[in-house]
């Protein structure tokens, strides 16, 4: 199945310099997939050039004459950059000439334009962001990550249902274990709005096992985990923190000594392996749920590695023609009155 996918190729805290390599090493890794890098084209090509490559029939360049920076507020960007590179990517989704767009740019200028150019799904009410989390039994989907940071109890829900949707697709799974983010697993705990979502989950057609606390993110113990986007945003980063923090210290104990280096000689093998399990670069791209269209949002710091893995969640979510998927589950739950 042939992919095209739109990169906003000078957006985030490295642009061309990590992007252009990621656009070329999924390519050669991938012969169905088709780019369109987004940008300054001046800028674009001669970055291809530095990396000895050109324009061809699987990569193309489609300019964009201003950039979204990082501090930009979302609305200003909305209103004044219509020719951003962000904004032309999207727009390539929304007129069918891209399957899906990455971008490792502005978060909430990336959610604020992504929602004004492509629209909500019929029953969401904003969009979620979304991401896979490692865990000792297989993965784990958390959202929101960042998107809304006061959702209400029914937008809740609604993440509920587009994370079980999206599990359902990719890891096929029957019937996605979906818990609630909580500060304590009993019944009672938690402030109003994760309690009333609780009843919605309870009362639904979807396999609801109640509230999980923070250990519980990688206990594999459940599917699907929803938050607020301020407890999601802050969960990912501090993973992300404690996974740089081990390895670093891995590093650290075996050059202190002889012995140390020896034993990390032997133990290559295995500390190659743990490293690419918890690596965070692994679990870039996470996906803008809600959206009639793919839009996924790389690190915006992601190295080449990273935003390369955000590429191919976009053409994971192609394949599985995930919003397809999410709409018919909502005409099923609209069916239903689960969203009123």
């Amino acid at each position: 199945m042939t992919s095209h996918i739109a990169l906003d190729a000078v957006s985030g805290d490295h642009g061309l310099s990590e992007i252009i390599p990621a656009a070329i090493l999924t390519l050669n890794k991938h012969p169905d997939l088709k780019l369109t890098l987004v940008g300054d084209e001046n800028l674009i090509r001669s970055a291809l050039r530095e990396n000895n490559y050109s324009e061809n029939n699987k990569l193309h360049v489609k300019h964009a004459s201003e950039v979204v920076e990082m501090y930009e507020q979302p609305a200003m960007a909305l209103r004044n950059k219509k020719d951003s590179s962000m904004r032309v990517t999207i727009n390539l989704v929304k007129n069918g000439e891209a399957d899906a767009c990455v971008s490792a740019g502005n978060t909430g200028a990336l959610m604020a334009t992504a929602r004004f150019v492509l629209k909500m799904l019929p029953g969401i009410g904003r969009p979620a962001i979304c991401t896979v989390m490692p865990g000792i039994n297989g993965y784990t989907r958390i959202l929101d990550l960042g998107a809304n940071l006061n959702p209400s109890s029914k937008e809740l829900f609604q993440y509920a249902v587009m994370g079980a949707e999206i599990t359902r697709a990719v890891e096929d799974i029957d019937e996605p274990r979906v818990a609630l983010l909580n500060v304590g697993s009993e019944e009672i705990k938690g402030n109003n709005r994760v309690k009333q979502a609780a009843n919605l989950l309870a009362n639904s057609h979807l396999d609801y096992v109640g509230f999980v606390e923070g250990n519980d993110i990688y206990s594999g113990k459940v599917d699907v985990i929803v938050c607020d986007g301020f407890s999601g945003n802050i969960a990912l980063k501090a993973s992300e923190g404690v996974a740089e923090l081990l390895i670093f210290h891995a590093k650290n104990e075996f050059q202190k000594t002889l012995y140390g280096k020896l034993v990390a000689m032997v133990s290559l093998p295995v500390l190659k392996s743990i490293r690419s399990q918890i690596d965070p670069r692994k679990y870039n791209g996470a996906s803008l749920l809600g959206l009639r269209g793919i839009v996924v949002k790389s690190h915006g710091s992601a190295d080449k590695i990273s935003f390369a893995h955000a590429i191919e969640e976009a053409m994971m979510e192609i394949e599985k023609k995930v919003p397809e998927r999410i709409i018919s589950r909502l005409e099923e739950v609209l069916i239903n009155k689960e969203l009123n």
